[in-house]
């Protein structure tokens, strides 16, 4: 089936590559959504056990809607490949919960550079547009260790992406595994970037943007970013040090930096998605931190499911978030979260957090019957 898997590739690849801004019909998302599902039930067993469990197979779906998804949970506990584990190229890890480092999740990809054509498309128009100035880009300083110290992390590698494509090789990264935030590196990064007037992307998690704060804190600095720099925020305080409200951290990077929160952008994305979702904050009239929603590439779908019954509710009602993703051909599509969230008519997304307590009970059955299918696999 590796050559399948390959034919697959290319075409998303191609698809993928024709923009963010390349409009996707229901239709055509649903074709190719149905396509990665054949493929899928064919080359994993787990998967297409799971499936037969719940009465699917492919003569059965005529609608992408009706794809069974995957609980998350389900990422730590049995490797999720869609086609030859002999071809796993990389493997990434989440950063594991409050409960310790071996609660983590394990995402197989079995083609970088369908990352990669996911990725870049996404990072061009919401991080990077409009941003250069006399032909320069962005220069990127990352918060995070660099994809040769943290192979296993996804956002160490999106970054490196980042790096290595829209912002031309111009940048670096300011965290080390064993040392934590290279503080005095980063300070001289920037202010070598306000000497020669350029404007950076200041790029990592929540929490080590904290750090950041406290070390400019204590050494009394506030370090003025050239004009035309941004931030990137990706989430994930995950019980790490002190947390601050999102107003209150906009505000202080705001403070510290001289960057309109404006231009202060959130991701949302996860270990077990090779997609991401952002705020359009750059290419859209947006007002306070409370409006702010995020859209997802043409090749992603969002449903909104109850915690219970996993039965669709209707536009704007809260429940819990339930992803398709064709850039996960090789391992799972069809993802379902413990994140609760809404979409509105118009497609957007607004995350409201994660579920307080045990683990949902529609979650819980589906992963029940992924484990019953393992055992008869």
């Amino acid at each position: 089936m590796s050559e399948a898997f390959d034919s697959l590739s290319d075409d998303l690849k191609a698809a993928f590559r024709a923009g963010v801004r390349d409009s996707w019909s229901e239709q055509r998302f649903g074709e190719l959504a149905l396509r990665v599902l054949e493929y899928q039930l064919e080359t994993n067993p787990i998967y297409s056990s799971y499936c037969r469990k719940r009465g699917v197979a492919p003569s059965t779906v005529t609608d992408w809607r009706a794809i069974p998804p995957v609980p998350t949970s389900a990422f730590k506990v049995v490797p999720l490949i869609s086609g030859d584990p002999s071809r796993v190229q990389r493997v990434f890890r989440t950063s594991g919960t409050t409960r310790g480092s071996q609660d983590r999740g394990e995402h197989h990809v079995l083609d970088l550079d369908l990352y990669r054509a996911s990725l870049i498309p996404n990072l061009e128009v919401h991080l990077y547009g409009g941003s250069s100035r006399n032909g320069t880009p962005l220069r990127l300083l990352a918060l995070v260790p660099s994809p040769d110290q943290a192979s296993d992390s996804s956002l160490s590698f999106m970054l490196g992406e980042a790096l290595a494509g829209p912002s031309a090789g111009d940048g670096g990264f300011f965290v080390r595994p064993d040392e934590g935030l290279d503080a005095e590196g980063l300070r001289a990064a920037i202010e070598q970037a306000t000497v020669e007037d350029r404007p950076v992307l200041l790029a990592g998690p929540a929490f080590a943007l904290v750090h950041w704060l406290d070390a400019l804190a204590e050494a009394d600095l506030r370090l003025q970013l050239p004009s035309g720099s941004r931030i990137l925020e990706t989430g994930g305080f995950k019980g790490r040090s002190r947390i601050l409200s999102r107003p209150e951290l906009y505000g202080a990077l705001s403070t510290a930096h001289g960057v309109p929160i404006g231009q202060i952008v959130n991701e949302y994305g996860m270990t077990e998605l090779l997609s991401q979702f952002y705020e359009p904050v750059l290419s859209a009239q947006v007002g306070s931190l409370d409006d702010r929603v995020h859209i997802a590439p043409p090749w992603m779908r969002t449903r909104v499911l109850g915690p219970v019954t996993l039965e669709p509710l209707s536009s704007g009602e809260e429940g819990l978030l339930c992803h398709y993703d064709l850039a996960n051909a090789g391992s799972i599509m069809a993802v379902l979260t413990e994140d609760m969230g809404t979409i509105d008519a118009q497609g957007r997304l607004r995350v409201l957090g994660r579920v307080e307590g045990a683990e949902p009970r529609g979650c819980s059955l589906a992963m029940d019957d992924l484990l019953s299918g393992t055992r008869k696999a």
